[in-house]
């Protein structure tokens, strides 16, 4: 039991703070202009054990940081499950109260957030993640303008329209600029990759380099925090859930997962795959293809949750991958 339960509706130029006690159970609310400073003495005021809650949004990592020190727990909260909210007249005060109401019902899913160092790792993946996204925009504007005039920019031809030709040299310019931060963020991942323990371990899953595990420690941060691999997978998109009634399964739907994690796993079985050295996963993928009969598809997505199984197991384990540990244990126990 908590003395106060605290909500703050929280946008860019007011924040709205409700408060609910746990003896009267009255709500007051109160709005105010944005500052955390404020909010930090008002919190700073209250006597007793505190609870706070926010929305998950932009500044909710920031918020987190500066104010989880004033209280007892602090809670980024879902919005997508607060569909309290979403009813009736909508305002700043009515959000902080329903928000408040939901807390102190204990109706709330709580977002991971860090306070740590990962925050740093976290940033850099986001930062890493948006110039791909730019490189990769940029690349696919200048093949289609080569395209549209039959033509293809590995050949290096030249095109006829003069207003074609200044776009795309300030498209080459963009691609030119995007490789050099590349390299940048890529130096910058191995410097972390010798600093992080647990970047180290993670290499040593077959199809993990320095950049994916960089992104897995980035976003998994602290794993016990998976109740089970099971929810490790669903919150990598490698498994659906399950939606039945009266014992007969009706659907099959992905929950709201990660995209770079999806990826990256999925992407670590298309290299690992192409190797010509062999590997634990490649001989895991041949087994399901030869022995399983399994669709190159399907094969392709349980070698996946694979890797990120083993993944899992390294850094809940703190130690190397070992394709042996296996037959080793089995040869002990005989």
């Amino acid at each position: 039991m908590y003395d106060h339960y605290i909500a703050v509706d929280w946008a860019q130029t007011n924040m709205a703070i409700a408060r609910m006690t746990a003896v009267v159970g009255k709500i007051s609310v109160k709005e105010a202009p944005a500052n955390v400073k404020e909010l930090q003495l008002y919190l700073s005021q209250l006597k007793g054990r505190k609870i706070l809650t926010i929305e998950e949004s932009t500044p909710s990592q920031w918020l987190y940081t500066e104010l989880k020190s004033y209280v007892d727990e602090i809670i980024v909260c879902d919005p997508y499950r607060n569909h309290l909210l979403s009813e009736g007249t909508k305002n700043d005060k009515i959000d902080a109260t329903k928000l408040v109401q939901l807390l102190r019902a204990n109706l709330l899913k709580p977002v991971f957030h860090s306070g740590d160092d990962f925050i740093y790792l976290r940033k850099l993946v986001s930062g890493y993640q948006d110039l791909i996204n730019a490189g990769v925009r940029a690349r696919n504007q200048r093949a289609a303008i080569y395209r549209a005039n039959g033509k293809r920019w590995q050949n290096g031809e030249k095109l006829e329209s003069s207003a074609e030709t200044f776009v795309l040299e300030g498209l080459e310019k963009s691609i030119e600029s995007y490789k050099e931060e590349k390299k940048r963020y890529e130096k910058e991942f191995l410097r972390l990759s010798k600093k992080h323990k647990e970047i180290g371990l993670l290499k040593t899953v077959p199809g993990i380099d320095d950049i994916n595990a960089v992104k897995i420690v980035a976003y998994v941060v602290e794993p016990r925090r998976f109740k089970s691999i099971g929810h490790f997978l669903s919150y990598c998109g490698l498994v659906k859930l399950e939606r039945s009634s009266g014992g007969v399964v009706y659907q099959r739907k992905n929950s709201r997962y990660c995209r770079v994690l999806k990826t990256l796993f999925k992407m670590s079985v298309y290299s690992v795959t192409a190797q010509d050295k062999e590997n634990a996963i490649q001989d895991y993928y041949k087994y399901l293809i030869h022995e399983k009969n399994l669709a190159s598809h399907d094969a392709r997505s349980a070698a996946a949750r694979r890797i990120a199984t083993l993944a899992m197991g390294v850094l809940k384990s703190g130690q190397k991958f070992d394709p042996q540990r296996r037959t080793k244990k089995s040869i002990n126990l005989n």
